[in-house]
């Protein structure tokens, strides 16, 4: 059982929103494309992630979702989908998000 997720609607932790913070909404419109993957699976659950949580995410967090996103699909399917522990511990915070979306 994994640790206890934060409500969906709460506002993201650990900095400005990104929309607001130094990355910008040129920044994030990059981000949501990078989140189109080959994979169907994780197209649907980063999609699904950006819909509920994409106008609240820091910058911290975006730079994370970033960094999770130069992961070859399978690993990052791998991920998400629990079948492998994150061991990136700058990581783990975004892919437990991306679990829980």
């Amino acid at each position: 059982m994994g640790a206890p997720q934060a409500p969906a609607d709460a506002p993201a932790a650990g900095g400005a929103p990104l929309e607001n913070g130094e990355g910008g909404p040129i920044y994030a419109a990059r981000l949501r494309w990078r989140c189109r993957r080959g994979m169907l699976e994780n197209d649907l659950v980063l999609a699904r992630f950006l819909d509920r949580r994409g106008d609240a995410l820091s910058v911290a967090e975006a730079v994370a979702l970033d960094r999770a996103l130069d992961l070859p699909d399978n690993e990052l399917w791998e991920l998400i989908a629990h079948r492998r522990d994150c061991l990136d511990p700058a990581l783990a915070p975004i892919i437990d998000a991306l679990r829980a979306a």
